[in-house]
């Protein structure tokens, strides 16, 4: 008689222990956000990586009624404010906004300090941006032909500025390099910002960059557009050809930018923050700042397809030949 009322009260206390296991979980998405959040962007104020986390932190602070504030740790590549990031707590309140150099760098930096999939969770990819070949005035080669053609001629005399080895410049730069069998020289700088600055001013001679940077340069005549990287034109720079059409067949590169969090950040939170971004994004007013630059807007359909996006782009670095990308370093 008296066994079943022990075995109800047992049945319940499982019960209850088994909802206080979840009750974190359900809490934290719940609750979430209930202090500031801070986005940390690797690279210097003033790139594209820049100005989309400021519009995401911009309508987020708006949606979620919570602070959140943009914070620029440059240095190394992106390396120093990744591996922050990285570190942090796996809460939701600190996130990384990133361009594919988050996943080229440790393929070509061995001490990179951070593993692209294993040590992050992936929120979201924000844009895409295609990048174009730019040269300064004063470099008389006008068409990405007569560039290769001087720089066979003349191994290591052309010099192309990035913000650093395994950068989204560099890389292009690299790809470009080995696909057209030719040596140019390689000058670091600690952000996109400064490396543009110099090549308008004509320390340095080309770059490749993102055509949300470089597109006013162009139109302003302070910069040569030679192509742009993707298979088809950029309708900022439409008279602009592609590499592949002007002289390099078959070359094509892009990137994306990103928001992650930690790893082990909680689903929830994740899927909220994914969320909460994509709502942003999709604001007419966010589209439009981004359009004009030449930017595509396109966020992930959720978290896990943009984890898909991130393995892709993994394997596609591995295959570039790293030896020879450090040896330009």
């Amino acid at each position: 008689m008296n066994k079943f009322p022990r075995g109800l009260a047992a049945f319940s206390g499982a019960l209850a222990i088994a909802a206080s296991c979840l009750l974190p979980s359900a809490q934290a998405a719940g609750d979430f956000p209930d202090k500031p959040i801070r986005i940390i962007v690797p690279v210097a104020a003033g790139g594209t990586v820049d100005l989309v986390a400021r519009l995401v932190a911009k309508g987020l602070s708006e949606d979620l009624r919570q602070s959140v504030i943009v914070e620029n740790k440059p240095g190394a590549s992106g390396l120093l404010g990744t591996r922050e990031v990285a570190r942090a707590a796996p809460d939701g309140y600190t996130l990384l906004a990133v361009a594919n150099t988050f996943v080229s760098a440790p393929q070509f930096v061995p001490d990179a300090g951070y593993d692209p999939i294993a040590d992050f969770a992936p929120v979201t990819q924000t844009c895409q941006i295609p990048m174009v070949l730019v040269a300064h005035p004063s470099v008389p080669q006008r068409t990405v032909k007569a560039l290769i053609e001087r720089a066979r001629a003349h191994p290591g005399e052309i010099s192309f500025a990035s913000s650093g080895v395994g950068s989204t410049g560099y890389i292009a730069a690299e790809l470009f390099s080995k696909q057209a069998g030719v040596k140019m020289l390689s000058v670091s700088y600690k952000g996109n910002s400064q490396a543009l600055t110099d090549l308008v001013g004509g320390q340095v001679m080309i770059m490749f960059d993102q055509v949300s940077t470089s597109g006013v340069y162009v139109k302003a005549g302070k910069l040569n557009a030679l192509g742009v990287t993707t298979a088809t034109r950029s309708k900022l720079l439409p008279d602009v050809p592609t590499i592949a059409e002007a002289g390099l067949p078959g070359y094509e590169d892009d990137t994306f930018n990103a928001i992650l969090a930690p790893a082990g950040t909680p689903p929830a939170v994740v899927a909220k923050l994914h969320d909460a971004i994509a709502a942003v994004l999709r604001r007419p007013e966010t589209a439009a700042v981004l359009v004009k630059q030449g930017i595509e807007v396109k966020p992930s359909a959720s978290p896990e397809e943009f984890g898909a996006v991130l393995k892709r782009a993994v394997e596609k670095y591995r295959a570039i030949d790293q030896e020879t990308a450090l040896s330009r370093s």
